[in-house]
Parts: structure tokens; sequence; C-alpha cells
């Protein structure tokens, strides 16, 4: 690689990297976009050539295998994040993978090994971590703001109509958590700074497996507890409160607020509400800048692949419950 550029190869032509993340690179001020493959040539030709891609190829092995690649980006479906990552570690190729990083945590846990033996980092691809939004929520709640932080809810939901989605099909690892509500534990997580020890859920299943709809709740120690929905069923929601025991803080637009301004309402509807304006900006953008910064050395990465092997284990145990019909179901540690 150059001594500030990170030269990204891209697997798949899945429309999150042709509308969101290959558009963040190119605009990134630390990387470039090299090539793009398919395992339909002519299909990553046309993508290439579209997109500005200056190199296509026919497969994924061929695009592993061009010593002109520092790095990778993996937006397959999620059945097949831990075969292509661990298949990039072993090219040598460090590896930005799309949520959630596997199916299960022990999966995470064999392609975080096969990264450090080959030297290579491994991210999962949260972007929303990135956005200064989240960052001035943990300020405010580190300031105090609103007293001990108890309860927060969260839901991410939006409505699919093709039933060919491979968000609903169950062996391609879909399902509402596994795509969106995973946000929801993640953030959960993030912002208790702890790991749950029981869940709950209940399921509403298709005829193909997967969660259409899922309701959870999280309980973590101290009293504290986070609940979410998601869904491929309900009108668009993406949104989260954090309540605690001297004031609210509402998000209505959580996990992509896009490069439009957004807004923190502390106390929402009371005598004292405050609003916070957090200036819009590309999170994609911040998120392959963090990487590729990683990568050339600037940093360490801020979310290793032990994180994402945690988030996953308290998703397995939501599935438990929710299979089972509501049963409480403990959290195994990673």
């Amino acid at each position: 690689m150059t001594n500030d550029k990170l030269r990204w190869g891209i697997l798949s032509t899945a429309n999150i990297g042709k509308k969101a993340v290959i558009p963040a690179i190119k605009a990134s001020s630390n990387g470039t976009v090299a090539a793009l493959a398919s395992r339909d040539g002519q299909h990553a030709q046309v993508v290439a050539t579209e997109l500005g891609i200056p190199q296509s190829y026919g497969s994924y092995e061929e695009l592993l295998a061009d010593p002109g690649i520092d790095a990778v980006y993996i937006p397959l479906p999620n059945s097949l994040h831990y075969e292509w990552t661990i298949k990039a570690a072993r090219a040598g190729k460090h590896i930005l993978c799309e949520k959630p990083l596997a199916l299960n945590a022990d999966q995470c846990m064999e392609m975080a090994v096969a990264a450090e033996q080959a030297g290579v980092l491994l991210m999962e691809a949260f972007m929303y971590r990135f956005h200064p939004q989240l960052a001035q929520v943990r300020a405010l709640l580190d300031q105090g703001a609103i007293g001990d932080v108890r309860l927060l809810r969260s839901a991410f939901t939006f409505r699919l109509t093709n039933p060919a989605n491979i968000r609903l099909q169950s062996e391609l690892g879909g399902g509402s958590l596994m795509d969106v509500g995973c946000y929801c534990v993640n953030l959960s997580r993030t912002l208790f700074d702890a790991e749950p020890v029981e869940v709950q859920a209940f399921a509403s299943w298709s005829a193909g497996g997967v969660d259409e709809q899922i309701v959870g709740t999280l309980h973590f120690a101290n009293g504290r507890y986070a609940q979410f929905d998601s869904a491929l069923t309900l009108a668009r929601r993406e949104t989260y409160q954090v309540v605690g025991t001297d004031g609210v803080l509402d998000l209505p637009v959580a996990f992509l607020p896009g490069t439009n301004d957004t807004l923190i309402y502390q106390n929402r509807g009371g005598p004292n509400e405050q609003s916070y304006t957090v200036a819009g900006v590309d999170e994609y953008r911040l998120m392959v800048e963090h990487f590729a910064g990683a990568v050339l050395g600037q940093r360490p990465v801020r979310y290793p692949a032990s994180e994402a092997a945690r988030n996953v284990r308290v998703i397995e145990a939501l599935y438990r419950s929710a299979r089972n019909n509501g049963r409480p179901e403990a959290v195994e540690p990673v």
C-alpha cells in the first residue's frame, strides 16, 4: 500500500456497497477503490465502469489474489461472511465486513483468530458508531445530563415487499434481528458499556423461517434494562430513547441520519426541554477512514472482532428465547 492511501477491493455488487460504502471510500481522505468482484464477470465489469472502478473480476478468488489490493469490504449475505473473511485473511487482506460479523459468536472468534494469524485487521461495519451523534449522546450521559441511566428503548423497522429479498431467506442468515435488530442490541451494549446477563424475546416468523418481527428485552446488572423491536413488516422507524432518573434523551433519527443535521432532545415535551443539533456527516466515510487509518498504522482499530462476537452472543440468546415462547435465556460469555 502507499503511505497514505489504502487500496480497497469490494467483494460483490451489493446495493450497500454501490450506494453507500464505495462512494464513501472514494470520498475518503485515505482510501481508493481499486477493484470490484462479482460471480458474474460481465456484471462486475458493468458496475465497475458505472462507478469508475479501474479493475473488475469475475470471481472473489481473483480479487483476493490481486497484489494491488490491501483491504476488502465484504457486503455479502450474512451466511457468507465467515467463509470469505477467513479466505481474505489467508490472502493477506485486511477486512471490513458487514454486520452481523457472522451467524454465531464462535464463527466470529474463528474469524478473529484467522485475522490475527495472518497479521491483518478485521472490523465489523456498524457505521452508526462513527457518527458524532453517538459521541454527543455518550458525552451527555457522562455529564449526568439525565441522571442515572436505567432504561433504553430502541426500534429499527421497515417494510419489505419483495419475497425474494435475501433478508427473508433463512439459509442466507436473514431475519429482522440479524438485519436491523442487531443495531438495537449493539446500541444497548454500547450505551450501558456492559453485557446483558439475561434476555427475553418474542417473534413472528415467516413461512421461510425468519423472524419478520421481534420484540426483545435485555436485562443488565444493577436493575438496568433495554427494550427494542425490529421488523421487516412495519413502517420505517429508527429511533431510540434513553431514560434516566432525572431526564430523558430522545433521538428521532438514530442509525442512518445521513448528511442532514440531526437533533437530540433532552426532556422532550417537558418544561426544561433542550435540544442539541449534530451536524450532518457521512458516517460511512468516517467508518472507512477510521479503518484505513488503523491499517496504515495511524491508530488502533476501535472495534475489534471480539466486540462483534459479544454482540452476536446476545443475538443467539434472543433467538433461543424467541424460539422457546419467550423463555428467559442467560447470555453466555465470549
